[in-house]
């Protein structure tokens, strides 16, 4: 089982930033897609940031200009910087992973909050 484990969660002041981090058990050359997608009480679970093998990556209109999506290939992990965090950034966040075969992947999520 593939295994993914996010970090980097916590309570943040608007206006402030975080940086998420996605760790996985094996080489992310193998994934077809990552991606970061969040879920606030009650709501469903909508896409964040997502970037293909060989693709750029794309964003959610809402965080376009504050979010960043990266991947360290050496570490594979994968990333999400988050600037300009606001109140509606609130959610629980979750990495994802798609493979070839139709597989896909889900960590555990971590809480961001952003409030004074």
């Amino acid at each position: 089982q593939v295994q993914l484990v996010e970090s980097g969660g916590g309570l943040v002041q608007p206006g402030g930033s975080l940086k998420l981090s996605c760790a996985a058990s094996l080489t992310i050359f193998r994934f077809n897609a990552m991606g970061w997608y969040r879920q606030a009480p009650g709501k469903q679970r909508d896409l964040v940031a997502r970037v293909m093998r060989y693709g750029s990556p794309n964003y959610a209109d809402s965080v376009k200009g504050r979010f960043t999506i990266s991947r360290d290939f050496t570490k594979n992990t994968l990333y999400l910087q988050m600037n300009s965090l606001n109140a509606e950034d609130t959610a629980v966040y979750y990495c994802n992973a798609e493979q070839g075969d139709g597989g896909t992947y889900w960590g555990q999520g971590t809480q961001v909050t952003v409030s004074s």
